[in-house]
């Protein structure tokens, strides 16, 4: 019991470490679980103002997520720069470099799934 308090107590510590330089982003944790055995899986809402970016960062596993509500340019390094609508969907591989910047004058709200080893950080800002 005490390992796995320990070890979400360490979680959130780096997860809010990583995300710490992005004001005004506002982040809902739905569920966290230790599934498949050696991974976590982290599901939460994310809200980004008018005007805001989640800035450039890495996951050490695959982000894929749904646009609830709002639009956003989503920058993947290596890809196509996308343009994303409520109701699109989306793939990140694990440890690319990427961003997300609002567009035009409504907020983002997209609901995210991460699923990474349990014993790296959830996010990690990039250069």
């Amino acid at each position: 019991m005490l390992k796995k308090t320990l070890l979400a107590l360490a979680f959130a510590s780096l997860a809010l470490a990583a995300y710490a330089q992005q004001p005004g982003i506002k982040r809902t944790p739905l569920q966290k679980i230790d599934f498949p055995e050696g991974y976590t899986t982290v599901t939460a809402i994310a809200e980004v103002p008018p005007g805001g970016a989640a800035g450039r960062h890495t996951h050490p596993g695959v982000e894929t997520g749904y646009v609830l509500e709002g639009e956003a340019d989503l920058l993947v390094e290596g890809q196509p720069d996308k343009h994303l609508k409520a109701g699109d969907s989306y793939v990140i591989p694990a440890g690319v470099v990427h961003d997300a910047k609002t567009h035009g004058d409504k907020p983002l709200k997209i609901m995210g799934i991460y699923i990474f080893d349990k014993t790296k950080p959830l996010a990690s800002p990039a250069p």
